[in-house]
């Protein structure tokens, strides 16, 4: 397409999937395949399981950034109630969305990036 740069034309467009506060991220690469399947579209995120709602009658914030601080996360939180709202438990699997979406060919798989901090406003 000629709307991707001419230096991403042939290895494929760069594509950030991001996972939530506690699971890595991803970088994908376009394929062409994308452009048969699904018009040149892949997942843009984990995807949520629960709503902002039900998060917060299951999580609390402080609970969360304890989890988080002991996978060695820094977290920098506005409030609980946005931590809780977007804790981990509340998004997919994005290591299986990202296998997924590989195993379609909607985007390869180049990396996968892991959190160090967060920051939640």
């Amino acid at each position: 397409r000629e709307e991707v740069p001419e230096v991403y034309r042939k290895v494929g467009q760069p594509v950030i999937i991001p996972g939530s506060m506690g699971t890595a991220s991803y970088i994908l690469a376009g394929t062409k395949e994308s452009m048969i399947n699904s018009w040149g579209s892949t997942a843009h995120g984990a995807g949520r399981v629960m709503s902002r709602s039900a998060a917060l009658k299951q999580f609390r914030g402080e609970e969360i950034k304890k989890k988080l601080e002991k996978k060695d996360i820094t977290v920098k939180q506005g409030s609980w109630k946005g931590l809780a709202e977007e804790g981990p438990q509340s998004y997919k699997d994005i290591d299986e969305v990202i296998r997924v979406s590989d195993k379609l060919c909607l985007a390869k798989k180049v990396v996968k990036v892991v959190p160090y901090g967060v920051m939640k406003g």
